[in-house]
């Protein structure tokens, strides 16, 4: 089994990694890097030529450093079969329409989707393929490839111990790629949930808290006690995701449901509400929370970002501004989630996507068997 890095590893943003195996040819996930301008750098490192030889696209789920690029591979060649599972591909077209060019996104919309789910698996050629739940967002999974007795786990983004969202525990395997998004990061879910509690209740005239759509959204629903607020056009997608019930953790959709059904609703215009404003799509870049970021820093507002911030964003010049605060919320594995996963795989090497070469080196020092220092472009073999 042969890897070929397209994006991801040694580098953030634009997941895509190619595997072939006896001439089939797929590729786990088609990110796009939002720190990047759209170009070169923007879309996975792959060709058209390479494209046109592609047989399948799998997405783990439906944000946009791992789908956004799908529209654009359409356009470059990929005519090969396109699977994910219902719900990712029901938020697919969202994530398109903010991060796609508008022909991109037409082009994802009009191709058909092979629908799949946790715990079936299904092959492609000579690979047999097992997803399960990856505990980041509804919809999203972990996959497992394995052909001719060799096995690669990819992790995609993954979160072992959210208190919303399931996790299925990954099978042995003999490569493993980790979402190693937060590095050397230590510290524990439970302290960072405690420093969003208590930043939230020093502000209690409301902040503005742009998240993701998907996953995050629902983990903060989860969390914060006091008063909340959405932007109108989130409520559908969240109600959708609380009621998969066969994602979330035993229990917790009666608590998300009764949060959102007294959720405040905030539009463009109005008066930033005495809540914690929930806006999509969490960097100030798309949806509600571009109007909302403005808004906030027109009028001094309190605002908590919670994740990545990209290069150029208008979370990043608030941040740097001193406009606005940053309290990582735990939607990615920690370094000891991490040593756990690659302990438990049994896999003799590890990768690291979704980080820059520097942390993968950092992290070689803790996690036995991480090969560092790859980049898009390189090849692996299993």
């Amino acid at each position: 089994m042969k890897l070929t890095i397209h994006g991801g590893v040694g580098e953030k943003g634009r997941t895509c990694i190619g595997v072939e195996q006896d001439g089939k040819r797929l590729l786990l996930d088609v990110g796009v890097d939002t720190s990047a301008p759209r170009g070169p750098g923007y879309y996975p490192a792959i060709s058209r030529s390479e494209l046109e030889r592609v047989d399948a696209i799998i997405v783990s789920h439906a944000h946009e450093d791992h789908v956004a690029a799908l529209g654009w591979c359409l356009a470059n060649g990929f005519a090969g079969r396109i699977l994910m599972t219902a719900e990712a591909a029901a938020e697919s077209d969202e994530t398109l329409a903010a991060y796609a060019t508008p022909q991109e996104r037409a082009l994802a919309r009009q191709a058909p989707v092979e629908t799949i789910r946790p715990g079936q698996d299904f092959a492609i050629g000579p690979l047999t393929i097992r997803t399960g739940r990856n505990g980041h967002v509804v919809g999203g999974v972990w996959c497992h490839l394995s052909a001719g007795g060799r096995s690669l786990g990819y992790c995609g983004d993954v979160v072992p111990d959210s208190t919303v969202l399931a996790m299925d525990p990954l099978p042995p395997c003999d490569l493993l790629l980790i979402d190693a998004s937060y590095g050397a990061d230590k510290v524990p879910a439970a302290e960072r949930a405690a420093a969003i509690t208590g930043w939230l209740g020093r502000h209690p005239q409301g902040a503005v808290l742009p998240t993701p759509l998907s996953g995050r959204s629902i983990e903060l629903i989860g969390l914060i006690g006091g008063p909340i607020a959405i932007h109108p056009s989130m409520r559908e997608a969240l109600t959708a995701q609380i009621a998969a019930h066969n994602w979330l953790k035993p229990g917790i959709a009666e608590v998300l449901s009764r949060r959102l059904a007294s959720a405040l609703l905030w539009e463009e215009g109005q008066p930033l509400p005495p809540a914690a404003l929930l806006c999509d799509d969490g960097m100030g870049l798309a949806g509600p929370s571009k109007a909302a970021l403005g808004q906030a820093q027109h009028e001094g507002h309190p605002v908590l970002l919670t994740g990545h911030i990209p290069k150029g964003s208008p979370a990043e010049r608030l941040h740097a501004a001193g406009k606005a605060d940053w309290l990582r919320f735990p939607t990615h594995p920690t370094l000891p989630e991490n040593t756990a996963l690659a302990a438990t795989s049994g896999a003799d090497r590890v990768l690291a996507h979704s980080c820059d070469a520097a942390t993968a080196r950092n992290l070689a020092a803790t996690i036995p068997n991480l090969v560092a220092d790859l980049k898009p472009g390189d090849t692996i073999e299993i």
